[in-house]
Parts: C-alpha cells; sequence; structure tokens
C-alpha cells in the first residue's frame, strides 16, 4: 500500500477548477397524492431547492456554502456526489461531466471523491466494527486485500488520531468526535481529490469542533484535498474557506474571496447573514438586521426572492431575477450593486 507521501494530490494553490457546477437546477415535486388532486382539481406542486446555480471549486481550495436553513446547501452536496439527480445544468469533475460518463468511467471517478456527512452515528453501520467500516471503500474500488488491507486501516486510524486497536471496536463504544475521526478515515480510504462535507462539525461539542476543523485542515495540507464545506455556522466557514458562496432560497446570492466576504459583504443577505452574529460584526460597521422570514419556496416571491426583506429593493427587483454579475474577484446577484445604490 502506498504511504502517506504517495498519496498527495494537486499542490494548494493552483488555479485550475477541479469541480464546475453549471446552472445547476434541482426541483422536488411536493403534490397531493394523486386521488386528491383529482377531487380538489388541483394541478401537481413542485418545489424548487436549487436553482441555476453556477460555481467552481479550485484545486487543493476549501469553497464554503453558507445560507440559512432550507436554503439549498445539502442539496447541491448530494448533487454534486451523485446522491440526487439534477432536474437541470451539468457537473464536471476534472472536466468530465459526472452525467455523461459510462458505469466504468464513473466508477473510476467516484473513488476520486467522497463526502462527510452531519451526523457521525447515523452515517456508520451500527453492525460492523470500525476495521469493516473503514475497509469498505479499500475492498470496494479493490485498492488492497488481506494482511495488506488491514494495515491500511491501521495507518488510517492513527492518521486521524485513534489507536489501530479501535478497529476491533463498534461505534457505539466512541465519542461524537471520535466516531467523526472514523467517518474522515473512511472517506480517505479511497484515496480521493475531493470531499464534500456536509456540516461535518455542526453535532459536535465546540470544543470537539475545533479538534475536527483542525484535523481537516492537517488532512488537506498533507494530502493535497479539495473541499466543499457545507455550513450554517460562519465562524466555522471564516476558518476554513478560501472562497465563499452565499445561497439563498436555492440561488446564489454571492461569491468571494474569505477575507473580503466577511469584511466587505456586498450583497444585502450577506450583510444579513453578518449581521446576524455579533462575534463576527467588524468594528465600525453599523449593524442592521434585516426582518422578516425566509419565503415559501413552494410559492417563491417574484423577481428577486430577497427583495420582500432587502432595504434597498426597488421595482426592478420584485419584477426580475438578478444574475450573478462579476465584482472585483468575486460575483454578486444583486440589481442594488449593479446600478450603483448599494
Amino acid at each position: 500500500m502506498a504511504d502517506s507521501a504517495s498519496l498527495a494530490r494537486h499542490a494548494p494553490g493552483t488555479d485550475a477548477s477541479l469541480v464546475r457546477v453549471e446552472g445547476l437546477s434541482r426541483d422536488f415535486e411536493v403534490s397531493k397524492p394523486w386521488l386528491n388532486r383529482v377531487i380538489e382539481r388541483q394541478p401537481r406542486t413542485w418545489l424548487s431547492a436549487v436553482s441555476d446555480v453556477s460555481f467552481e471549486i479550485r484545486r487543493g481550495e476549501t469553497f464554503g456554502l453558507v445560507g440559512e436553513s432550507g436554503s439549498g446547501k445539502s442539496t447541491i452536496a448530494k448533487l454534486i456526489v451523485g446522491l440526487l439527480e439534477p432536474s437541470a445544468g451539468r457537473i464536471l469533475f476534472d472536466g468530465q461531466e459526472m452525467g455523461g460518463t459510462d458505469g466504468r468511467a464513473m466508477r473510476r471517478l467516484r473513488r476520486r471523491f467522497q463526502m462527510i456527512f452531519q451526523d457521525p452515528f447515523a452515517s456508520l453501520n451500527p453492525r460492523w466494527h470500525v476495521e469493516e467500516i473503514i475497509a469498505e471503500p479499500i475492498r470496494t474500488f479493490g485498492l488492497a486485500r488481506g494482511a495488506e488491507r488491514r494495515r491500511e486501516v491501521a495507518r488510517l486510524l492513527d492518521t486521524v488520531g485513534l489507536s489501530p486497536t479501535d478497529a476491533a471496536k463498534f461505534p457505539h463504544e466512541f465519542s461524537g468526535g471520535q466516531r467523526q475521526r472514523i467517518a474522515i478515515a473512511r472517506a480517505l480510504a479511497s484515496r480521493p481529490e475531493f470531499i464534500v462535507c456536509d456540516e461535518p462539525t455542526s453535532a459536535l461539542d465546540v470544543s470537539v469542533q475545533a479538534q475536527i476543523l483542525n484535523l481537516m485542515r492537517d488532512l488537506q495540507d498533507e494530502f493535497g484535498l479539495t473541499y466543499l464545506l457545507i455550513s450554517h455556522d460562519l465562524s466555522v466557514v471564516r476558518h476554513m474557506a478560501n472562497r465563499i458562496g452565499v445561497l439563498y432560497l436555492g440561488r446564489l446570492a454571492e461569491v468571494a474571496d474569505g477575507k473580503r466576504l466577511f469584511s466587505e459583504p456586498r450583497h444585502p443577505y450577506s450583510q444579513m447573514l453578518l449581521d446576524a452574529v455579533p462575534d463576527l460584526a467588524m468594528s465600525g460597521r453599523r449593524r442592521k438586521p434585516v426582518e422578516g422570514e425566509i419565503p415559501n419556496p413552494i410559492d417563491p416571491p417574484p423577481g428577486c426572492a430577497f427583495h420582500p426583506r432587502c432595504p434597498h429593493a426597488n421595482d426592478r427587483c420584485r419584477r426580475e431575477i438578478p444574475q450573478p454579475r462579476r465584482v472585483g474577484n468575486g460575483e454578486v446577484a444583486c440589481f442594488g450593486v449593479e446600478e450603483g445604490r448599494i
């Protein structure tokens, strides 16, 4: 089995994109049962969870996706790793379209990306020993057999800060933080280049969160990993992400460099998110919390979905849907920014 150094991939800092998302959309049918619709003469009802989202993730970086609950973050994560099929748009991994490859090519491609889920206990099979859990990707992709596979499991456990003797235990014998380390070891087992992290620390205590995040950064440096980090916790994203996408009701409101987003958010929704977290409020900025609630995604407002809560909205905002436009080294979907009103 290859040692740790041989698992390193492309070095961070290059400009080439590893993952490219183009016009991604996903709709879910939320209609009443067929007979009820016939009796009540109601049409089928659809919920648009993700609408025309485009972004790229560069090799070696951490791209963060933030937004309130129901903004579409986890749906995008599942679309990227193939757990859901898109309603429109496409996803390219290292230049290959995910939906356009045959079975054998897709199997080779899937080895190169993995996912870490929010709840480490729910994502680990409670009936399997830790060795079986971590060895599953190794066995599935034919990376090692027999004693060599057991040695690789022991090495992975050591890599994430656990003991090789833990291989004989069951998931319930570990704390939440330790279970997430097991999940990380399983994700590393296929020697991936790209890992989708869907709220990887939200189910953990604050002190344990810091340990897991530091472990993830160390592994990224060691193996040259690329991350998509999904989180509602802005402090986590600020600590981890090089660039950040801000989602609102299934659409990208802003994409920006991590440092710039926290010092100079351009979209009114980005400003609202930062103003809502006191310890992230920058000195000298007046806090102006935006009132109101997220609209019903089944019946979103016309035009910009944020306009009912936006203090800068005008008639154009109520009629037209803004498209992301280049602003500096980022993108903003806001007519107010485009017209110089904000």
